[in-house]
């Protein structure tokens, strides 16, 4: 079956190529008229546009790269959830790359995407990124970039992340709150400021609460599910007395569970637990985690919003970006009920 091209159409009416054309895109010269005859008679006969060609016209794809470390982890999933409901609405796609944590994998990933012909591009940076450079190009090239949950907020573009203080200070204050005393805090060895916010707020709930801050208690690796087993071997076989474990994140605090169970410690009465992200198995598994919400899906509706002010606008970076921070959410579950009297 031969394919309706816009000449089609301008035989159909009896009026040029470029009239069709323009019609078609909308344009300010054309009649009201005229606009809904081109449309009228381009239904009728099956024609499809060629978004390809018209986005090398225009120099828009309507395509926008989102870039994240991981789908595998469901935070990340539920924000991207969120940035493609609201770009589907204002007549955008999305194109998805994950970096695996990688930063090899994330310049990668930024040149695939712009390589693609994308509108600009929205990021969640890999957890050891340590050179800014490749963003600061994107920025110096007029490309528009939106920042999400992990950002670096020296430079300048906007960025919609979580209060990650407010949420460790949260966490540790609900465990002394329900009667736990030696907190354990994991936390990471690479240098991400969303990590090591959420360390200042343990500390800061421990002085606020009059508890003294014991380096012993508070374990530095890469996260994991295993991380988390290996840090409760580790503390039992050393004698460390405990009574209370925050996690940096859920898969940590998994593995954490996963231990004091199999070492028969019973959780929370002899060990109370709680996590962050809120990720969609703490429900599911026994005890039930507690954990900080992030509210996901606002995360990446906000996020959407801001990267589409920021094309409205056109001069991306002549004004200061707008940051936002948004509240994080305690979910109390079974695993931090409190110690048994």
């Amino acid at each position: 079956m031969k394919k309706v091209t816009i000449l089609d159409i301008a035989k159909e009416l009896n009026i040029t190529f470029s009239t069709v054309a323009r019609a078609l895109n909308d344009h300010p010269a054309i009649s009201k008229s005229t606009k809904e005859a081109v449309k009228k008679t381009a239904e009728r006969l099956g024609y499809r546009k060629n978004k390809i060609a018209s986005s090398l016209r225009s120099g828009k794809s309507n395509i926008v790269g989102v870039l994240v470390p991981s789908l595998d982890v469901s935070f990340f999933s539920s924000v991207v959830h969120g940035i493609e409901s609201v770009m589907n609405q204002h007549g955008y796609s999305i194109l998805l790359y994950q970096s695996q944590e990688s930063n090899r994998k994330e310049d990668k990933g930024i040149e695939t995407l712009l390589n693609s012909r994308v509108d600009g591009i929205i990021v969640s940076i890999a957890i050891n990124r340590d050179d800014n450079t490749i963003f600061e190009e994107i920025i110096s090239k007029n490309i528009p970039l939106t920042f999400f949950d992990r950002a670096l907020h020296e430079l300048n573009a906007p960025s919609v992340t979580i209060d990650d203080y407010r949420g460790g200070y949260m966490a540790t204050e609900h465990l002394i709150q329900a009667g736990y005393r030696r907190i354990v805090h994991i936390t990471e060895t690479r240098k991400l400021s969303n990590f090591k916010e959420r360390l200042r707020g343990y500390m800061d709930a421990l002085k606020a609460h009059n508890i003294p801050f014991n380096e012993d208690l508070v374990l530095k690796g890469n996260l994991s599910l295993d991380f988390g087993k290996d840090c409760v071997k580790d503390l039992t076989s050393r004698g460390v007395l405990f009574d209370a474990i925050f996690a940096l994140e859920d898969f940590t605090a998994m593995g954490v569970i996963q231990q004091l169970k199999a070492q028969q410690i019973k959780i929370p009465e002899e060990v109370g637990v709680i996590g962050f992200a809120n990720e969609a198995f703490g429900s599911l598994v026994t005890p039930s985690l507690s954990t900080i919400d992030q509210q996901t899906h606002l995360m990446g509706q906000e996020t959407a919003k801001l990267f589409l002010a920021m094309l409205q606008e056109g001069s991306f970076y002549k004004t200061a970006p707008k940051k936002i921070t948004l509240d994080p959410l305690l979910i109390i579950r079974a695993s931090s009920k409190g110690p048994k009297l």
